[in-house]
């Protein structure tokens, strides 16, 4: 299948980069990727997750394709989410491949293709191929695009959500509500919500397996232990997350 890569699970070294390089904690770097993908970056078909914006391949193409679906002056008008904003995508790849892709925000972070070089690569493609791989290289990419910005680290740092919904969102955040949840899902994990990331990483590869594992949440709940029943595994440990990759990899 197109856009699909290693796809593998957040470590615990991609989050203590990420959060390093910006000078907070994980809780800070969970804040965000919580809001903006309920914490996961990969779809079950182990492509990464995407939205597509009209409003960008409008202005990227100056208007040439609009047709209020794929290409609009205003935003909107997304429908589905999962795999219906790859089918949004591939009619604007026909059209104009490269302004297509840097109208799709990608994963964890969902960082415009856009925003590339502000998010540490030098192209979409580089971009595009590194938030396949990983969801390490998809959270290096916020940690990078929150540096690049103007004061958005440290409104990160000092949880300052409204300056940091208005520099990573748009200034249309509040329409959405945007600083807000920010904000409660800051308190969640204040309050010791921080996924597990072994047992997160089981959920994904089961995922990708269709064992049906339950929410990619670091939680271990009773679908996970119906998932890890089939396997006749009853522990979440090195030995069962290097099994799911073997079993990916054949």
């Amino acid at each position: 299948m197109l856009f699909t890569g290693t796809s593998k699970a957040l470590s615990a070294g991609g989050i203590q980069a990420a959060a390093s390089g910006l000078g907070v904690g994980a809780a800070e770097i969970w804040t965000v990727l919580t809001v903006e993908t309920a914490g996961c970056g990969f779809l079950p078909d182990r492509r990464p997750v995407i939205l597509f914006e009209r409003h960008y391949f409008h202005r990227l193409t100056g208007g040439r394709f609009d047709d209020g679906d794929v290409s609009d002056p205003s935003p909107g008008g997304y429908g589905a989410s999962g795999a219906h904003q790859y089918d949004r995508l591939a009619r604007a790849m026909a059209l104009d491949r490269e302004a297509a892709l840097k109208s799709a925000s990608w994963g964890l972070g969902q960082i415009m293709g856009a925003n590339h070089a502000a998010a540490g690569f030098p192209d979409v493609d580089t971009m595009m191929n590194a938030m396949m791989d990983s969801e390490d290289a998809q959270v290096a990419a916020v940690s990078s695009f929150v540096r690049a910005q103007p004061g958005l680290a440290n409104a990160l740092k000092t949880q300052d959500w409204q300056t940091l919904a208005r520099g990573y969102n748009g200034p249309n955040y509040a329409a959405g509500g945007y600083d807000a949840k920010l904000r409660d899902a800051w308190a969640a994990i204040e309050a010791g919500k921080i996924p597990d990331l072994r047992v997160r990483a089981a959920q994904l590869y089961m995922t990708f397996l269709g064992l049906n594992p339950g929410p990619v949440d670091g939680v271990i709940g009773p679908k996970l232990r119906a998932a890890m029943a089939t396997l006749q595994v009853n522990t979440v440990d090195d030995a069962l997350i290097a099994r799911l990759e073997t079993m990916l990899a054949n």
